[in-house]
């Protein structure tokens, strides 16, 4: 029995009249209401309602578009079983239907032969109603209802053929889209060809815009994996080696699963490199939370926003949530109450109970600006600390500027650059070797070593500006967090 069913059952058991279910698959309620209405009332079925079509089935000789004609009729003539009614919330502002409603609950209360299912994407349910209404929710597709949706789209696209192989992957990806959703992009991919990149492009090209509507949340586009950052190599071996663990078949063993990171360091060390690397590592779709837009307003209270931000990620699971910086909004205040200390405890919470295929990547500069309580062993997996680079990994990322670059590795003295970048962050020679292309370009030349040499005597690194504070961060980290290299904090 799904979760579902689950609270259906329960509703039907405390004789709530009521109920409101906050979703757009109304196919898929349908379909599970239909299958519920005579076991949960004998002799049962499913009635629905819409302004467009009225009750379903129909009345003879009664008009029923109008709520209010509607809800009338179903009191004085109520049929055994469940009574559907969609986008009713756009009518909650007349009086004539929340008193309806509220006729309806007192009267269904007396005598329990039916109950009405509020279903909207919108939740505008009054305050007036909320002891009377038993909320309910609606979980995101079953692995099962994805593949036996999956099979059926095939079966009419008999040539296309997708790859055995492919289908475990293809299914996992799947998962957080409603029905619907998957249906859309089955479309899409058996029409237009059945390559591995293809199917899972299409997959997290529907997440994105399903995060674009969110608004708070920024799908990353998966470029590269952990192969192109230069050193970190301890992290890089702790994500490869849980590579394998992240994904249903893991969760249903009963296996541990990987909860989240957080990557702490000097600024420009590959900190946001190693968050998005993650994703593109496991294969999952990457999603950067906007706590900028969270406490902006613009979608409602700082607290009402970032609780549809973790529900969202819920809903696109698996996949990466990368928390940027985050010092700057889940440091929490002395003062009790405030947006961002209720926020920073929901996090905390949320950290403990998330669902166990949303990975946590976070990334802070000033860790020593969080509290205690998000650090502790149980919420992050591991907490690492990125230096500035040495000798080796600065060959590393000069090595990999470079090729990005499409420069000849043989035409660079790259043993002189390192040796000239000691204290640089990876940024700032990624901004060298950049500003070093765009001096040949203007000569209209090859890029040569002296191009890039001539930045690193006009540049500053941050280790010369910042050095107290650079000494700070590296002061904390000492046998506090786990090298991110492999060498000694």
């Amino acid at each position: 029995m799904s979760r579902f069913e689950e609270q259906v059952r329960r509703a039907v058991q405390g004789r709530n009249p009521l109920v409101f279910l906050h979703t757009s698959e109304e196919d898929r309620v349908t379909e599970c209401l239909t299958a519920l209405a005579p076991r949960c009332f004998p002799g049962g079925t499913l009635n629905t309602w819409s302004c467009f079509r009225g009750l379903e089935p129909a009345v003879n000789g009664v008009d029923t578009h109008n709520p209010v004609a509607a809800l009338q009729h179903i009191i004085s003539q109520p049929r055994r079983g469940f009574y559907l009614m969609k986008d009713l919330s756009d009518f909650m502002k007349d009086p004539k239907v929340l008193r309806g409603l509220r006729e309806a609950y007192f009267t269904f209360c007396r005598n329990y032969q039916a109950a009405i299912v509020l279903v909207s994407p919108v939740d505008m349910t009054p305050e007036s109603l909320e002891k009377e209404l038993f909320h309910i929710e609606l979980d995101v597709p079953s692995a099962d209802e994805v593949i036996a949706r999956v099979l059926a789209i095939e079966k009419q696209f008999p040539a296309a053929g997708l790859p055995a192989a492919l289908r475990p992957q293809m299914i996992l990806a799947l998962r957080g889209l409603t029905l619907t959703e998957v249906d859309h992009v089955m479309f899409r991919v058996l029409s237009t060809g059945t390559a591995k990149e293809k199917v899972l492009d299409e997959i997290f090209s529907e997440k994105a815009m399903l995060a674009k509507k969110a608004g708070f949340l920024e799908f990353v586009p998966l470029r590269f994996d952990t192969r192109v950052v230069g050193g970190l190599e301890n992290v890089k071996a702790w994500v490869d080696k849980r590579k394998e663990l992240f994904n249903q078949e893991t969760v249903d063993a009963g296996m541990p699963i990987p909860k989240g990171v957080l990557i702490m360091g000097v600024a420009g060390c590959g900190k946001s490199l190693l968050a998005k690397a993650i994703a593109g590592l496991w294969n999952v779709p990457l999603f950067r939370l906007n706590m900028s837009l969270v406490f902006s307003g613009l979608y409602g209270s700082p607290e009402t926003a970032f609780h549809r931000a973790l529900n969202t990620i819920e809903a696109m699971a698996p996949a990466v949530l990368w928390i940027d910086e985050m010092e700057s909004s889940l440091s929490t205040a002395k003062e009790a109450a405030t947006p961002q200390s209720m926020i920073f405890s929901e996090f905390l919470t949320w950290m403990q109970e998330k669902p166990p295929l949303v990975f946590v990547a976070a990334t802070a500069n000033r860790i020593e600006m969080l509290p205690a309580e998000i650090i502790r062993k149980g919420r992050f997996d591991q907490v690492f600390f990125c230096d500035l680079p040495d000798a080796d990994e600065r060959d590393q990322i000069f090595k990999i500027h470079l090729a990005r670059n499409k420069v000849d590795l043989a035409s660079i003295n790259i043993d002189n650059l390192v040796y000239n970048t000691n204290g640089w962050s990876g940024a700032e020679i990624e901004q060298a070797v950049i500003s070093g292309r765009v001096e040949a370009y203007q000569a209209k030349r090859a890029m040569t070593t002296d191009d890039i040499m001539l930045q690193t005597y006009n540049m500053v690194p941050l280790s010369k500006t910042m050095s107290e504070q650079v000494k700070a961060i590296r002061d904390w980290a000492y046998k506090r967090a786990t090298p991110a290299s492999n060498r000694k904090v």
